[in-house]
């Protein structure tokens, strides 16, 4: 997917038929074009060229321009690069990225031939935009480093960007999409969200203006493998809410994500800037309960600026892409902002793609995001130049998990509402049942940063101090599993984590997970539920939720515990209907 050089201008000018004059005339950012692989690209060609942010960073930006319709301001599309990632994560030569299934008719080549001009850039802190450290030139790039997708710092540079080339005449003020994976996705969420405003940094808004006074806006956004709530997305707790309690951190992905920052971009000196210090916030996350007020200071704040479940109003139209089986983004932070736009304003466009995709131990098979990407094309289609096609509000396209990895699981399956995914349950409960934090069972083979394949498996045993629940029925799951709890007293701070499991020959294969934080003196009635995914339990298999105290190093285990529960049950979602 990386840019390859360019063929010579002269000999594509005559195969396109084009006027070998309009690359002179185009100079977004004052870069100069050429013509290459039948559209005009005009990076930034030397670290002189970047362009400078509202508190002066530079940044590295590409611009890519159609062939036709120029003359008059054009519908654009920024993509934004995943954790770390440079401009050139989604620049290719070609619409079908050269085979790459994450970039098929998803990258700058391919949006630019369908007429859009593409915006590709380094955030800050990444690449040339301060990260390589041979590019952070002083003064500018002192307080260079990334804050996270941060509304104050990284999206407003994305709409200071876009205010640039609206002033220069080349963007449409009011034809804006935004695009992106992992990191970029959950920044495009934020944008939808903030849609017309800009978030200062004494965290207040203002209306999102060009230097000339236009007003800008974001017309629709394509998230795909990001977060919803970065909190809960890092540190689950079970509930409804991400807050009340800080939950369990997901200690290997934690340090999987610290480590790429680390080595491949410009992490802020420990206690350098409170609104950018991923070392201390790792150092108090990774250090357990009980988190002090330190720790709630931090919490807070990703939850404020570097999540889009904290933004109020109706956001742009949205169509937000999230995999069963990505341990890091599952589809939880596709659901949540789903439920909660459809429960508030009947009015807003919402759209899933929901399949077996995303970082680590994900599937991601070509034909899914074919299948994907085509959707994603006719929804900016739709929303950026006019169109009719591209997926209904509320509507949902499943894919389940396939093995072996990268093979198409059950699907696709068209929905018009999530709720329609499920017709069925299968549920099993036991009585009298004890949790203790005694043994970590398969927790280790299937860690998902060692472990990249969710079709591997492992010697089936059942976990010392652990509550099992089984059914030997062949179905298939549809969703999130239901875990009930009766709880007698806790007397410390703990965790129930859960694993769905494909039991057969002796082998189990990790289906699905979650956890539920548990805080001393709770007791009553609790539920909580797993993360989610679409399986086919084969005839002769089993599907055994295993309740354990500990499943390290994906979650950062507690010190030994134990609680009681006067009552357990399971309800499985089932395609099948009852």
């Amino acid at each position: 997917m990386i840019r390859r050089a360019a063929p010579l201008v002269v000999a594509a000018c005559i195969l396109l038929g084009a006027p070998s004059s309009a690359a002179g005339k185009l100079a977004p950012f004052g870069h100069p074009c050429q013509l290459e692989n039948g559209v005009f690209f005009c990076p930034t060609s030397n670290d002189a060229q970047r362009v400078r942010t509202f508190d002066g960073v530079p940044l590295d930006v590409d611009v890519t321009v159609p062939t036709k319709g120029l003359g008059h301001p054009l519908p654009t599309i920024v993509m934004l690069h995943g954790f770390p990632g440079t401009k050139q994560s989604f620049e290719s030569t070609t619409p079908d990225a050269g085979g790459n299934p994450v970039g098929f008719h998803y990258n700058n080549n391919y949006f630019a031939k369908q007429g859009y001009l593409v915006v590709n850039y380094s955030a800050r802190g990444f690449g040339r935009s301060c990260g390589d450290k041979d590019s952070r030139t002083p003064p500018e790039c002192n307080r260079g480093w990334f804050h996270l997708a941060d509304q104050r710092w990284e999206l407003r540079d994305a709409q200071v960007l876009l205010s640039k080339l609206v002033d220069e005449g080349y963007t449409d003020p009011k034809r804006i999409g935004v695009t992106g994976v992992s990191y970029g996705g959950g920044s495009s969420l934020q944008l939808a969200y903030l849609k017309n405003r800009i978030r200062k940094r004494d965290g207040d808004f203002m209306p999102w203006e060009s230097a000339s006074g236009k007003r800008l806006s974001i017309a629709a956004a394509y998230d795909r493998w990001g977060w919803d709530d970065l909190l809960y997305s890092l540190i689950p707790n079970g509930r409804s809410q991400s807050l009340d309690p800080i939950g369990v951190a997901k200690q290997s992905i934690i340090d999987a994500l610290y480590l790429g920052g680390t080595l491949l971009g410009y992490l802020a000196p420990k206690g350098a800037d409170p609104s950018a210090d991923l070392a201390t916030w790792r150092e108090k996350v990774l250090a357990g309960e009980p988190y002090g007020a330190d720790a709630r200071r931090i919490a807070k704040q990703i939850l404020k600026y570097k999540s889009a479940v904290g933004l109020s109003g109706r956001p742009a139209p949205l169509l937000i892409m999230d995999g069963w089986t990505d341990p890091a983004f599952n589809a939880i932070e596709a659901l949540r902002p789903y439920n909660r736009i459809r429960e508030q304003d009947d009015d807003a466009f919402v759209s899933l793609q929901l399949g077996d995709l995303g970082h680590f131990r994900a599937g991601n098979a070509f034909a899914m995001y074919r299948d994907f990407a085509n959707d994603g094309a006719a929804f900016f289609a739709r929303y950026l130049k006019g169109g009719s096609g591209g997926p209904r509000s509320g509507s949902v396209k499943v894919y389940g998990q396939g093995c072996p990895k990268g093979t198409l699981g059950p699907g696709p399956i068209a929905l018009s509402s999530y709720d329609e995914l499920a017709r069925g349950s299968l549920s099993k409960q036991k009585r009298h049942a004890t949790i203790e934090g005694t043994d970590n069972g398969s927790g280790e083979f299937f860690n998902p940063v060692a472990n990249s394949d969710p079709c591997s498996r492992t010697a089936a045993r059942k976990p010392e101090g652990s509550v099992v629940l089984e059914r030997h029925v062949p179905f298939t799951l549809a969703g999130a599993t239901r875990v009930s709890l009766d709880l007698g007293e806790v007397r410390s701070y703990g965790q129930i984590d859960a694993r769905l499991l494909d039991v057969s020959g002796g082998q189990e294969r990790l289906i699905d997970y979650g956890t539920y934080r548990l805080t001393p003196g709770q007791d009553g009635f609790a539920t909580f539920r797993l993360a989610g995914n679409v399986y086919r339990f084969a005839p002769g298999h089993t599907a055994r939720l295993e309740l354990v105290a500990r499943n390290e190093p994906w979650f950062l285990k507690d010190d030994r515990f134990k609680v009681e529960l006067p009552f357990v049950r399971m309800d499985i979602p089932t395609r099948e209907r009852p």
